[in-house]
């Protein structure tokens, strides 16, 4: 009995210390990422499934690089940016930013409505209404704490496909080996979906997020003194990377079971590509296949499961793009104020997510959409990479946290893949 209360002692103290890198990691599996890799399983069977491995190191520092940004230096990305750099820089990377959330944050709210349909019989305008309001209520209107413990427990809902993995008859063996040994295709097919694959995992709200979380979470512990600048320790720096870390890897794994998953029970299948959000819900069938009316349970999970991540991915993707421009303006932009004393910071809030909603009524198809809002997201991601680097190893702006030499050599690593993948796609393209 001791035993057991020490062990749920330990599991409770290390879930308080995760927080923005467990966020930032499930939300980085939101409806758009669960659509991309869902269709390079279907259409490619394990083909891409080594990239969940090699792309785990280069999430890990990307992110690091970021969140000890905004931990050491107690400013967002966009801030250290408009006093380090021209003012062409600065519009550059916001306008990066705020487009390819945007774009976003419609393709997630029409999943959201697409997968909510497969439970009610709703018209899929009246859904993304819906969703619009719930998610802008919570993140305007809700208490920071309140708000981050929500985000928090919304990340669970990716265990359904790890769950699903380990239920299905597996050729385990194939599986090692495309973990494993990276297989390549110099085709437009495949590496416009290697493209959304890094671009959906590495992407550019993600690095604007975690590291205005980071900033968040020094005002909240009070560590920002008066010189401006958090008072910070080596300890504090190593607390961020087991919380950065957890959450990457956590994310790493739910990308590599849905991965597997929609190459066993969809490509194996026949099914090789994913039209509709009916189609990705049949690879969570086996998870419920025993039970009387299977396809309505691997539905509702499915549903659950987009839902869920949607609520979490689109507040980090339209929060993303205020902190961008609030920091740009000198504005003030923190979750913790209330409307009236950061208008603007809300106001984009408010303003991203409608125009996401608004993208849904022009015709495009909500699941091709996450797919494409990948692929925009893994060509923007490219510069931005570059900068990311350049100030995480400034020892004027970091101090005596710059980068190391491991961190640069893996971020310059990351930089030159996604570059190099989206070179080739357009390569193909006009080819």
């Amino acid at each position: 009995m001791k035993q057991e209360t020490e062990i749920t002692a330990k599991v409770k103290g290390f879930w308080r210390k995760l927080g923005p890198g467990l966020v930032t990691g499930a939300a980085d599996d939101d409806p758009s990422g669960i659509a991309t890799y869902s269709q390079t399983g279907a259409q490619f069977g394990y083909g891409q499934l080594w990239t969940a491995l090699y792309m785990l190191p280069l999430m890990i520092a990307v992110q690091e690089a970021c969140a000890r940004i905004g931990l050491v230096t107690g400013k967002g990305i966009t801030t250290i940016v408009r006093e380090r750099y021209s003012k062409s820089v600065l519009y550059a990377v916001v306008g990066l930013v705020v487009v390819a959330n945007t774009i976003n944050i419609g393709a997630d709210l029409g999943a959201m409505a697409a997968a909510a349909q497969l439970l009610v019989p709703a018209s899929f305008i009246l859904l993304t209404l819906f969703f619009t309001s719930i998610i802008l209520i919570l993140e305007v209107f809700t208490n920071y704490k309140v708000y981050a413990k929500i985000l928090k427990w919304l990340a669970l809902t990716l265990l359904a496909y790890p769950i699903t993995v380990f239920i299905v008859n597996q050729p385990w063996g194939t599986i090692l080996k495309a973990t494993v040994i990276p297989h390549f295709e110099f085709s437009f097919a495949f590496l416009f979906i290697i493209t959304g694959v890094l671009g959906t995992t590495i992407s550019p709200y993600m690095f604007f997020w975690e590291s205005s979380q980071e900033v968040e979470e020094d005002k909240e512990k009070k560590l920002i003194k008066k010189t401006g600048k958090p008072l910070i320790s080596a300890l504090s720096v190593d607390k961020m990377r087991l919380d950065n870390a957890s959450g990457m890897i956590f994310s790493e794994f739910a990308t590599w079971s849905i991965i597997v998953v929609a190459a066993t029970v969809l490509h194996n299948s026949g099914i090789k590509n994913i039209n509709t959000a009916a189609d990705a819900a049949k690879a969570i069938e086996p998870l419920v296949d025993t039970f009387p009316h299977a396809g309505f349970l691997s539905k509702l999970i499915f549903s659950i499961g987009i839902i869920g991540l949607g609520m979490l991915a689109i507040p980090v993707l339209s929060g993303s793009a205020a902190y961008s421009v609030a920091n740009a303006f000198n504005w003030k932009a923190s979750l913790n104020l209330k409307f009236g004393k950061a208008k603007g910071f809300y106001l984009i809030i408010i303003a991203a997510t409608l125009v996401g909603l608004l993208l849904n009524f022009i015709g495009v198809n909500p699941v091709k959409a996450l797919v494409y809002a990948a692929v925009l997201n893994g060509v923007a991601a490219v510069p931005l990479l570059f900068l990311i680097l350049k100030i995480s190893s400034d020892e004027a702006i970091m101090g005596e946290f710059k980068s190391k030499a491991i961190s640069k050599t893996i971020l310059w690593i990351t930089f030159i893949a996604m570059g190099a993948a989206a070179v080739a796609m357009f390569y193909t393209i006009f080819s």
